[in-house]
């Protein structure tokens, strides 16, 4: 029985992995430096600490690291400013369901507590969340299971008991391993064998969940 679900941020309650990754194309392109968009794959679902590692690891210590999160964090800062987060299909009405229908409600996101809160109240959403778990508040990021297995302790859950929903290969990996039935919402990475094995169910939108625990 599901008594819980917790959700990743980026690219499953918003759709700002595509927001950054133009972003970070359009300052690569400024800052004549090596196009980090290629493989986003490799690093969604990354915390800070491991996104820094992955792109000197693949673009050099000489890579201006600092000042292009600088600048990333600033055009973001305008972009949601201006236009407000880009919010998924079916977020609303999925919350609703899931509220109205005595859910435990938490997200389990790589990103730093600051922006999360920033983005959860500029969409209106942060009171419908029991519990939100940020990439600073744990030690390992994903596809280590630990924030997904704090989520579940903050909650006061069984792990097996809760549902989580995750569009990354890293995000997946985390889930699955902290032993949850793992929904992928596909965004910038489709489904493919390798995640198939780990999942409970691949769907379209956020409103699609809603018949998978109407069967549970």
């Amino acid at each position: 029985m599901i008594e819980a679900v917790i959700f990743d941020m980026d690219g499953v309650l918003f759709d700002t992995e595509n927001m950054t990754l133009k972003l970070w194309k359009k300052l690569c392109k400024e800052m004549n430096c090596a196009d980090v968009t290629q493989h986003p794959e490799e690093f969604m679902g990354m915390n800070s600490d491991q996104i820094h590692k992955h792109f000197l690891d693949h673009f050099g210590v000489d890579f201006p690291y600092e000042e292009f999160m600088r600048r990333g964090r600033k055009y973001a800062e305008e972009e949601v400013q201006a236009n407000g987060v880009p919010v998924k299909p079916g977020l609303y009405k999925l919350l609703d369901y899931l509220k109205q229908n005595g859910f435990l409600i938490a997200a389990a996101s790589s990103t730093k507590r600051v922006t999360v809160l920033q983005y959860f109240e500029s969409a209106g959403i942060t009171g419908y969340f029991n519990r939100i778990i940020c990439g600073d508040m744990v030690e390992k990021s994903k596809p280590d299971p630990d924030i997904y297995l704090k989520a579940a302790s903050a909650l006061g859950v069984n792990p097996h008991s809760c549902m989580a929903v995750e569009d990354s290969p890293n995000g997946i990996a985390s889930a699955w391993s902290a032993g949850m039935k793992t929904v992928m919402v596909p965004d910038l990475v489709p489904p493919n064998p390798r995640l198939n094995q780990m999942l409970y169910a691949c769907v379209p939108t956020l409103a699609d969940i809603i018949p998978l625990l109407e069967r549970e």
